[in-house]
């Protein structure tokens, strides 16, 4: 169970929808903006329990019958729209599971909630279903939209609805979350923290998968040997990433870290600032012979390979392009 106080970095959304409540003026429709993984269900699961629970003065009080069924997944008036292709929602999901449903009084609570994840997958004509439903909403209704992507959904849809969106977490308030709730180490936090670039779930990941620290640790060993390395032996390290459960964008994203520590010991010859502190012996290596522009060539082709992954361009061209300008670098 939770409450608004267990979110994390988010005030202004916090109080946006406490506000809401307390004037007694919640919209029929939200539409919460972020990055996968940065917690827009967790937002909106202690959003739904709230409207839902029993307790006026404390919602979600998290002890009556309401929050103990909403925490458990089971109120009977919080629905999570399901889809059963993976990278669509379709009009019939929007039909059977919104637009013929949401008619139908609550069976218990005041409020009928839907819950809808991915919103970013609804087709054209899935919003547009929806559209006749966010025009006219029974008074009890509230629906939310969880999205990675405004660009995918209808102008229409937006205009219709409260648009939150989630922002970066400061750098300190996640290694404060992850020291004191996680106990994590502070050198394991840096690193985390840097990774995860204000995205809140994300850092948790890092800090509670194993794999994430063999991954990382197999990027560093590539960096500290590349360059004794012939390019086939570099390739095979890289498509190594493939036996891990993160994205290779993951795995570049701790080569980018690297370089960044490279770059600021360059211009500052510190170590405090460092995310890779241990490995300092490596990185001075590296500035040393490195030039400014050419560190800065290196993070800007890993930008540049991200976003050919993205666009589905060849892998192993990707990576070609990618090792030759730092080797050359």
């Amino acid at each position: 169970m939770a409450t608004f106080k267990d979110i994390v970095g988010q005030e202004h959304l916090k109080e946006q929808l406490q506000k809401n409540m307390k004037e007694g003026n919640v919209s029929h429709a939200y539409l919460i903006n972020g990055e996968l993984r940065s917690g827009k269900e967790f937002i909106a699961k202690i959003f739904a329990a709230a409207l839902q629970c029993e307790d006026e003065l404390n919602p979600p009080c998290q002890s009556c019958q309401s929050c103990v069924k909403a925490f458990s997944g089971n109120h009977p008036d919080i629905i999570f729209v399901s889809h059963e292709k993976p990278n669509t929602i379709g009009v019939e999901d929007i039909r059977t599971q919104i637009n013929n449903d949401i008619m139908i009084k609550p069976y218990q609570g005041p409020y009928k909630i839907y819950i809808m994840n991915e919103a970013e997958k609804m087709t054209v004509q899935a919003q547009n279903a929806l559209l006749k439903t966010l025009e006219e909403p029974p008074a009890y209704a509230v629906i939310l939209l969880l999205t990675t992507s405004m660009e995918a959904m209808l102008p229409t849809i937006i205009s219709r609805c409260v648009n939150l969106s989630m922002k970066p977490v400061p750098d300190r308030v996640l290694k404060e979350f992850l020291m004191q709730e996680m106990r994590v180490p502070d050198y394991k936090a840096d690193i985390s923290v840097a990774f995860a670039r204000g995205n809140l779930g994300r850092a948790k990941v890092m800090v509670s998968n194993e794999d994430f620290d063999k991954m990382r640790d197999d990027a560093v060993t590539l960096l500290k040997y590349i360059d004794e390395m012939e390019m086939h032996e570099v390739v095979a390290a890289i498509q190594k990433i493939k036996e891990y459960k993160f994205d290779i964008e993951d795995y570049l994203d701790i080569i980018s870290i690297w370089y960044r520590d490279v770059l600021l010991f360059k211009a500052t010859n510190d170590v405090n600032g460092l995310i890779f502190k241990n490995e300092i012996q490596y990185i001075k290596k590296v500035a040393k012979k490195s030039s400014y522009e050419g560190i800065e060539n290196i993070i800007d082709a890993l930008e540049k390979a991200k976003a050919r992954l993205r666009a589905n361009v060849n892998f192993d061209l990707t990576i070609e392009l990618l090792l030759m300008t730092i080797r050359e670098n």
